[in-house]
């Protein structure tokens, strides 16, 4: 054993992997043969589009695309963003200054805020948050700020306050909308009051649109960039994993502001030689082919939302009602409130243990958010109908067992 000691200085600012508890348990359960239904972490299931697939396979027999490729994206790429942004959010942009490739939403955004904040940098995100909107302020050695998100409450109001009482003056804010973990949808008319606000107070905003396809009821997801003035202020990140089921492909965008433009540019430069030019073609197919495949993505995602939301609120014992969410491919629930004083992290071990079924713990995505799990619909929907028999023959025993008292303290991680 070496005699040397390394200090991490970031590593150790990274608080513990909740989710690793429920992780190893699922793991646990199936080597000994038990069949746990995962809706824990938010991977797609549902396949890239054939006519993606085959574009891609073809690219990749030309040699001449066996080189590096080009890390703000290949020209073609960056036009059909811009397409896409004009012909679904009516805005125009030029391809050439507005618009960038990444490697996914989660790089772009994270790389862009190791570019932009340092020591000493105030940042402002939601709690509960996607942890990448958190931990990349800490990666990048800035001060992060919680601004509360609650359910139902006003989240403009609540960041007024925070930035009357916050010093020194914050210089970016990060925010996603359709929202994950918690599904909260917004308006234009939130976008505006978000906008004017930052512009009064010299705040970049950065807003990850990870699902702006992914929607259901009839409800469009405004883009930040649809607002007037928003360019002088907003960078907005983009993705193909959900609406095109291209996770594994890693294809994002980012969009906005020419100087953040400008600067994710300059970094993504030194760091990497883009995403590999076979899948930019495929992307650029995605955006530009037909898109039937966006609106069977968000059928089958509205079926999976239903079977499990009205399964769990059937009559009868085990009985769980929770609102449907309007966007995204997840369902945010409170944990029954006979069974809230576990905390989130127990309930989902509990949950996993005697009903089969993994969920997120919300206490994972912030102090807000315990109290809370996360479903993520990511199994078919006869496997869903599986998961709430189980969720609810787990309710039910636990139900009839003597009221829980509260047990471990809160803990905060970062999830998948």
């Amino acid at each position: 054993m070496s005699e040397f000691r390394h200090d991490f200085d970031k590593l150790r600012r990274l608080p513990p992997y909740v989710f690793a508890e429920v992780t190893g348990l699922r793991h646990a359960a199936r080597r000994a043969g038990e069949d746990v239904v995962d809706l824990g972490m938010g991977n797609p299931d549902l396949p890239t589009p054939p006519h993606v697939v085959e574009k891609i396979c073809e690219s990749a027999q030309l040699t001449r695309n066996h080189r590096y490729s080009a890390s703000p994206g290949v020209p073609n790429l960056r036009a059909a963003i811009c397409e896409w942004y004009a012909r679904n959010h009516g805005v125009e942009l030029d391809p050439t200054r507005d618009a960038i490739a990444t490697i996914g939403a989660k790089e772009g955004l994270s790389h862009f805020v190791l570019m932009t904040i340092g020591p000493g940098d105030v940042v402002l995100a939601p709690d509960p948050a996607y942890p990448i909107h958190q931990y990349s302020v800490i990666f990048a050695g800035g001060d992060l700020r919680p601004v509360k998100l609650a359910p139902g409450g006003d989240f403009i109001a609540e960041l007024e306050r925070t930035l009357s009482r916050t010093w020194p003056r914050p210089k970016m804010l990060i925010v996603s909308f359709p929202h994950n973990p918690t599904t909260r949808v917004v308006d234009r008319a939130f976008f505006e009051r978000l906008v004017a606000l930052a512009r009064e107070h010299h705040l970049m905003v950065v807003h990850d649109f990870a699902y702006a396809e992914v929607c259901f009821d009839g409800y469009r997801p405004p883009s930040i960039l649809e607002i007037p003035g928003a360019r002088d202020v907003a960078i907005e990140f983009g993705s193909l994993s959900k609406s095109h089921s291209m996770a594994g492909w890693r294809v994002g965008f980012a969009a906005g502001n020419r100087e953040m433009i400008h600067a994710l540019t300059r970094i993504k430069s030194y760091l990497d030689y883009g995403i590999p030019t076979p899948i930019q073609v495929g992307a650029i197919v995605a955006l530009r082919g037909p898109q039937d495949c966006v609106a069977q993505n968000c059928r089958e995602y509205r079926l999976r939302r239903d079977a499990l939301v009205d399964g769990l609120a059937a009559p009868g014992l085990g009985q769980w009602r929770i609102e449907k969410p309007l966007a995204t491919m997840f369902v945010w629930a409170q944990i029954p409130a006979a069974l809230r004083s576990l905390g989130s992290l127990e309930f989902s071990k509990r949950l996993l243990r005697e009903g089969g079924v993994a969920v997120a713990p919300g206490v994972g995505f912030g102090e807000h958010g315990e109290g809370y799990v996360r479903f993520a619909l990511v199994e078919n929907r006869q496997r869903i109908r599986q998961a709430v028999r189980g969720i609810r023959r787990f309710l039910r025993a636990a139900l009839q067992r003597p009221a829980p008292r509260a047990e471990a303290a809160a803990r905060t991680g970062a999830p998948c």
